[in-house]
């Protein structure tokens, strides 16, 4: 397998993983034989696998340079980052009963979203935010090719949800919706819970971590 039909073969798993698992004639079957927590939980970890597999065939892939921001692109590439991580860990497993990646929607209170005020899809707003970020400090073919999709699925992939949501849900999508636009955004972060607290500094930390594993894992320092 050459480096190229490597990383062309990654993308399509990756698509087709993402595409076929929740289509409505497969989602159903595969909940009734895993559970419904054994589906995301096995979803999760595919899902993660396979965006492993296709980060390195990028790496791997002949150097096809486009263009080369510098400095200001890769310290605007680790602001982006820091935001999605900050999103990521403000989202991630909650209650949201208007997206994927929450947990326990059934508790969900209007009245007190989170983040969830500010965006119904907190985890692809945190992907967008990845792929950009890479797509600027990476500026060669097969990583343009890589997260630009990434980017552009997720800022897309939103509404997608959104119809799938309202279709499962009917009325209840837009009574909820409708009262968890009525609080003022000044209350999404302010006055912070101790949840919100610990959740931003996961985030901190996650940030971080990404950064002094980066070296180490994939071969390049986003300091430098």
């Amino acid at each position: 397998m050459t480096v190229w039909t490597e990383f062309m073969a990654a993308m399509a798993v990756f698509f087709l993983s993402h595409a076929v698992p929740v289509r409505p004639k497969v989602k159903p079957w595969l909940v009734r034989h895993l559970g419904a927590r054994g589906f995301s939980l096995i979803y999760s970890i595919l899902s993660l696998m396979i965006l492993i597999w296709l980060i390195v065939a990028a790496g791997r892939a002949p150097f096809v340079p486009l263009w080369e921001f510098g400095a200001a692109g890769r310290h605007t590439a680790l602001t982006l980052m820091l935001i999605a991580c900050l999103v990521l860990a403000l989202g991630i497993a909650r209650p949201n009963p208007f997206s994927f990646g929450g947990a326990w929607n059934d508790r969900f209170d209007p009245a007190h979203p989170g983040i969830v005020r500010l965006t119904r899809h907190p985890l692809l707003l945190a992907l967008a935010l990845w792929g950009g970020a890479h797509v600027l400090a990476n500026g060669d073919l097969a990583h343009v090719v890589l997260f630009a999709p990434l980017a552009g699925f997720a800022l897309f992939g939103g509404t997608m949800i959104t119809r799938r949501k309202r279709r499962e849900m009917g009325a209840e999508y837009d009574r909820l919706w409708a009262e968890t636009r009525a609080l003022p955004k000044s209350r999404l972060l302010w006055p912070p819970s101790g949840t919100v607290v610990l959740r931003l500094l996961a985030g901190f930390l996650l940030y971080g971590g990404l950064i002094l594993a980066r070296g180490p894992v994939i071969g390049v320092n986003p300091l430098f």
